[in-house]
């Protein structure tokens, strides 16, 4: 059967960017679908399909016996003259799907089945595309708010941003441009789902990595992060170049570097302090900006450490609502109790 879909198979292809073997495939399996209804006894369905050439054939072979027992492999030679007077027993027939059912059948593929298939392969992509940009810093644009969550449009797909991964205070309109993390892409009946934050510590770290040259080359590694998103992070780096501050370089010439990043955080202060295996020390710098005059190991087992800070340097050591110290605790990994000495 002549048939003329090509260009509409390369219109297609070109529109939802999906392969053209894609799309050939979805029409093979419609055609084979739709045709077991014609070829009603589970017979083994043969597809010819060269679009390029305007090329489709569907057929099944029988072989002609005298009375059929097997109705998918077999053909009595009474209903084979029918097809093909000249046959006898014995002889293999090719039947094909009639022109008119084959036509109708190849129609309704186009229509519903294609589609359908093409929509999945589209799916998958996005899936594909996403899931190995998961800890990546995508920008979107705000397509609509829907009871406090945000429907971000990214690479012209929507993804999910959740009331609770917007920083404090934090409000978006409609048509304005986000940053933000792609943190998961799950698969769903509605295809792939894809969620980014801004409260996570990795968004954090990934900025400074795009703000900072020297993180991003792997100079300066950002060996612990604890963050309280909106209000204060403290971040442990670490130089792998003699040369290099590793807390000058992230702070910047007064300290732009820094700035930049919190503006982009509304804010949120951010403390960078230089890594040490020494626990003692690490805790010392992990309290600034407060001065420590101190440290002691209460409990080993129990990982319990007390600071011993200076009268003044009580309130500044504990922090707002106790965030500087809860931020130092976590990023050490050991609870410190503030006293004054």
């Amino acid at each position: 059967m002549k048939i003329n879909v090509w260009n509409t198979i390369l219109q297609l292809s070109k529109e939802r960017g999906v392969e053209p073997s894609i799309i050939i495939d979805a029409i093979e399996e419609s055609l084979r679908v739709a045709s077991s209804k014609y070829f009603s006894h589970n017979e083994k369905i043969n597809i010819s399909f060269r679009p390029e050439k305007g090329e489709l054939r569907v057929h099944c072979i029988k072989k002609v016996v005298e009375k059929a027992q097997d109705l998918a492999a077999e053909i009595s030679v009474e209903e084979a003259k029918k097809i093909k007077p000249a046959t006898a027993v014995g002889e293999s027939l090719e039947i094909d799907l009639p022109a008119d059912t084959l036509g109708r059948i190849s129609a309704q593929a186009a229509k519903q089945v294609i589609f359908q298939k093409v929509r999945d392969a589209e799916q998958e992509k996005v899936y594909v595309q996403f899931a190995a940009r998961v800890g990546e810093i995508v920008t979107g644009t705000v397509r609509r708010v829907e009871n406090g969550n945000i429907i971000l449009e990214v690479n012209k797909t929507e993804a999910f941003f959740p009331a609770r991964e917007k920083l404090p205070n934090e409000d978006f309109i409609r048509g304005e441009t986000v940053k933000a993390l792609i943190t998961q892409v799950q698969k769903t009946a509605k295809g792939p789902q894809v969620f980014v934050s801004r409260c996570h510590p990795k968004f954090l770290a990934k900025l400074l990595e795009l703000e900072i040259p020297e993180i991003a080359n792997g100079n300066i590694e950002i060996k612990d992060l604890a963050r309280q998103p909106g209000e204060r992070a403290k971040v442990a780096v670490l130089s792998k170049e003699r040369d290099i501050d590793p807390v000058g370089a992230c702070i910047g010439v007064k300290g732009n570097r820094i700035l930049s990043i919190s503006k982009e955080l509304q804010g949120e202060k951010i403390d960078i302090i230089e890594w040490s295996p020494h626990v003692l020390v690490y805790a010392k710098a992990a309290l600034s900006p407060a001065r420590i005059e101190k440290i002691l190991l209460l409990n080993e087992q129990d990982k319990i450490m007390q600071a011993l800070v200076p009268k003044d340097q009580l309130s500044l050591a504990i922090g707002k609502r106790g965030i500087n110290v809860k931020l130092a605790s976590r990023l050490v990994g050991w609870k410190i109790e503030i006293k004054q000495e």
